[in-house]
């Protein structure tokens, strides 16, 4: 029972991360052990190729924009506390957590909105706050690859901007895609 809080005092910034995230300090450890096994040269950071060594992103068709997703424009590495911050919007919404103080408290990295924004900045490849058709036609090629044809693709990508751009500027912005 208390080996699991007397050992987050290893884990760098782990009470920190523990309020901003919601992860309990056995998810935490279970977390950073995991990141000490993907940091083969024990650095203390993460580049892209660590996380190669995860089976189940090198099996998912966007692996790529999901590994890129854990690095900010122009960085190179990962830390642990950032790594934890990614990891978080994938989280179950929790149903009973009251948003009293919203104004103080930032919001969580698992509310529905920052989900939202997780997944708009998959598609988002050039990150300049649009889903253009060429973004949302190279994901579709990712994830569907050869189980339908280029006239397909092309048909779904139109539909799906003619649907969801409520500006018509031909692209479609977090606004628009989180309606």
């Amino acid at each position: 029972m208390g080996s699991s809080s007397s050992r987050l005092s290893n884990v760098p910034n782990g009470q920190e991360l523990m309020q901003e995230t919601g992860f309990s300090a056995a998810h935490l450890l279970r977390l950073y052990e995991r990141f000490q096994f993907l940091d083969k040269d024990n650095k203390g950071h993460l580049r892209s190729e660590d996380f190669e060594a995860v089976q189940e992103l090198s099996k998912n068709p966007i692996g790529d924009r999901i590994v890129e997703a854990f690095f900010l424009p122009g960085q190179e590495t990962v830390d642990f506390p950032s790594f934890v911050r990614v990891l978080a919007h994938f989280r179950p919404k929790e149903k009973n957590r009251t948003r009293e103080g919203a104004q103080q408290e930032p919001e969580p990295a698992n509310s529905r909105n920052q989900k939202l924004k997780f997944a708009f900045r998959l598609y988002d490849r050039d990150r300049d706050g649009k889903i253009s058709r060429v973004e949302l036609l190279q994901v579709l090629r990712e994830m569907l690859g050869m189980q339908v044809t280029e006239e397909q693709l092309q048909s779904i990508a139109e539909r799906a901007i003619q649907e969801a751009d409520l500006d018509k500027d031909d692209a479609i912005s977090f606004d628009e895609f989180r309606k």
